[in-house]
């Protein structure tokens, strides 16, 4: 199979960013693309030296502290990218010193694990790094490929299987066997082993419960009595996915109304893929009783990787009162706000949300559905 490269709107924000005497750093899941977007950044920087940081004899050179030694292995390279730099220990540290002794050098440091990078990272560097998150790829990225009929025929596959550039253009059977690996590599390569996560069962029955819960809010006394756990070990858990970027969520939003819920949480996947290989149901949109939710869910992932393609700031939340009404997404925006409903039918009817609207007289309402999706989510 031919493999096509989809253009990334990260690849011309952090050209911007070189040179600046910033070290650059790109988290994201694994397979989402950085190390071949990395690759690129080299190839119109010819003056570049690109570190597997999983490879022993570079973890070798890069933890012995010697600062000298690690200069002479970078040579006359201007532009340095740490693969997996998670990898390293003390890598903020490494980075922070190699910043200010050789400021000259652009540094790019990649990582998989946020939970373990951003630790080490934050402190450390804190004033002298630019940080992006990889997401999987955009609609806007696949539209540079599919012309716009094609990209209505494919909408239903991309929710059946996800958006990870190696899943995009592969058959059914092919997209089945990659998920369900790349489910596992979460599972038992990065999250499994963070802290010697001592329940590894429990973690797979969350992730599951979770992803049967999709579009609802989530209790996690509940979970936890389910699970038969700790609400603490239910939240410690969920934190970890959430710092792995297998899992995002939404608070209530609530302002003027004492009937609107205030502590509530939604929990969403980065990709719909990965949880329909949680639950083991590829099933095409006619045979599932889940459509509305997995829509709600790969809109509301799309509209965070639009504003981060745009360069905007946005807080999302959900909406529902004590009386049950809702609304699944609210944007606060430059002091406005528009309520989303999500409908994958066309032509399914919408109750108007006039609780909201009263309320909130200044606010939008919009609905999002397969046939006015473009502008929402793409621009």
């Amino acid at each position: 199979m031919e493999k096509v490269k989809y253009p990334r709107y990260l690849f011309g924000q952090i050209n911007d960013w070189l040179f600046q005497e910033k070290v650059i750093i790109v988290y994201g899941a694994r397979q989402v693309g950085k190390t071949t977007l990395c690759k690129e950044i080299i190839d119109e920087h010819p003056n570049s030296l690109y570190l597997n940081c999983e490879q022993l004899k570079i973890k070798d050179v890069l933890e012995s502290g010697n600062l000298e030694n690690i200069r002479a292995y970078f040579g006359e390279f201007t532009l340095v990218v740490f693969d997996e730099a998670q990898k390293i220990k003390q890598i903020g540290k490494l980075l922070k010193l190699l910043n200010d002794t050789y400021p000259e050098i652009q540094i790019i440091a990649t990582g998989s694990s946020s939970f373990e990078l951003s630790n080490e990272i934050t402190e450390p560097l804190t004033g002298r790094n630019i940080k992006f998150i990889m997401y999987p790829v955009s609609l806007s990225e696949v539209s540079g490929i599919f012309n716009p009929f094609e990209l209505d025929e494919k909408i239903e596959g991309f929710l059946r299987f996800g958006m990870y550039p190696d899943i995009l253009g592969r058959d059914d059977s092919q997209k089945t066997t990659l998920l369900d690996m790349l489910a596992s590599d979460y599972l038992f390569r990065d999250i499994l082993n963070y802290e010697n996560l001592k329940q590894p069962e429990l973690l797979v029955q969350l992730l599951k419960a979770i992803a049967l819960q999709l579009g609802s809010e989530v209790s996690y006394r509940e979970l936890a009595v389910l699970l038969k756990t700790t609400v603490e070990t239910i939240q410690r858990y969920l934190n970890i996915l959430e710092r792995s970027f297998v899992l995002f969520h939404l608070t209530s939003f609530s302002r003027n109304l004492r009937s609107e819920l205030t502590r509530s949480r939604k929990y969403y996947f980065y990709d719909t893929g990965i949880r329909n290989s949680l639950i083991q149901n590829y099933n095409m949109l006619t045979n599932r009783n889940d459509i509305d939710a997995l829509w709600e869910n790969f809109c509301i992932v799309e509209r965070m990787k639009f504003f981060q393609k745009e360069k905007r700031n946005a807080n999302l939340y959900f909406w529902r009162t004590y009386q049950q009404n809702e609304i699944d997404l609210i944007e606060e925006s430059g002091g406005e706000l528009t309520a989303v409903e999500f409908k994958w039918n066309a032509k399914a009817k919408v109750k108007y949300p006039n609780e909201f609207l009263i309320a909130y007289p200044n606010s939008q309402f919009k609905t999002i559905h397969t046939g006015n999706f473009r502008e929402f989510l793409m621009g």
